[in-house]
């Protein structure tokens, strides 16, 4: 089965939350596109999700996932304790949406931006999605 992440490439928080998963999906669960490429671009399209969302994304059993909800969906396929994390979606979402949105408008502030994409290795750039896949 196929997940697609997709995240604010511009975004030092989003880069770092990408490091991160790599790092606790040794089993490579997940692909990663940025929002701003063509694939991102076309991904949103194809699953009708808006085309201005800054949000992050999962793209799992062919339905879009946002925000709070998508990153703990992420969660459940991580290894170690992270996988309890997914026991959250019990919460309502706007109340979980709202903790989201929080970190959501502050990360250019807190975290930084990028002026580019970061440069994956080559082990990981298998990881992430070319614009010919979609």
């Amino acid at each position: 089965m196929k997940r697609i992440i997709l995240f604010d490439g511009e975004c030092n928080f989003c880069d770092y939350s990408v490091q991160f998963i790599i790092k606790r999906d040794p089993k490579g669960h997940f692909q990663f596109a940025s929002l701003q490429s063509e694939i991102g671009k076309g991904l949103l399209k194809k699953y009708n999700a808006p085309l201005d969302i800054d949000s992050f994304v999962l793209i799992e059993d062919n339905r879009c996932y946002f925000k709070s909800s998508a990153a703990l969906r992420v969660c459940k396929h991580l290894k170690g304790a992270w996988k309890l994390l997914y026991l959250l979606l019990v919460v309502p979402s706007a109340l979980r949406d709202c903790f989201y949105e929080i970190v959501a408008k502050n990360r250019y502030r807190w975290f930084g931006k990028k002026e580019s994409c970061m440069l994956p290795s080559p082990n990981e750039r298998k990881r992430f999605l070319a614009d010919e896949e979609v």
